[in-house]
């Protein structure tokens, strides 16, 4: 059994996303994993860094609980949507406020090298996207690289796993349901 972290990197948990989490969830429980849960909509942070990393800002509760949720889990399972082709600006600050140094990485003598301190952990992200695929692939690029390896990589969560949908605002009721039953199995398997 695994412990598991889920993000929902949408600010309102009655969409896709949110459904999507909650399918991830149930098939977690179903398979006998625990499980933690935090909706990015219902926490209370400034997203801003105010002064850069020149000087790290108090941690509100919910960015500690975020940090303690992460050390915590074996595995950690993020969906968002995609906006103007990167992740949603709220879910950009919570990692600009919480992977702090001394959390998520640290920087060896010369800065050149880090150590990962999150190694051992693995990763999901869960993407939706209204773009069809050609259009993201080819005029947008890589997409999941901000999360994948420049935020979860970089921490030493691997291997990271995506799972994409395209034309999830015209998603008909029926393939929503197709989908969930998909991201139900990923949770029965931790994967």
């Amino acid at each position: 059994m695994k412990k598991i972290f889920i993000l929902l990197g949408h600010e309102n948990k009655e969409t896709l996303s949110g459904a999507l989490a909650s399918a991830y969830q149930t098939g977690a429980n179903e398979s006998g994993h625990e499980v933690r849960r935090m909706n990015i909509g219902d926490m209370k942070f400034d997203p801003l860094l105010h002064k850069g990393y020149k000087e790290i800002q108090e941690l509100e509760p919910d960015l500690k609980l975020f940090q303690e949720n992460i050390t915590w889990a074996d595995h950690i399972v993020i969906v968002h949507p995609i906006w103007w082709a990167t992740i949603p600006a709220i879910l950009k600050g919570l990692f600009e406020r919480a992977w702090l140094p001394g959390f998520a990485y640290r920087y060896v003598k010369n800065n050149m090298t880090w150590k990962r301190l999150l190694k051992g952990k693995t990763g999901r992200l869960i993407i939706l996207q209204n773009s069809p695929p050609f259009i993201a692939d080819i005029l947008f690029g890589n997409y999941s690289s901000i999360l994948k390896s420049a935020v979860l990589r970089f921490a030493g969560i691997w291997p990271v796993r995506v799972t994409r949908f395209y034309r999830s605002e015209h998603t008909s009721p029926e393939r929503g349901e197709k989908l969930k039953k998909k991201i139900v199995t990923l949770g029965r398997q931790a994967r």
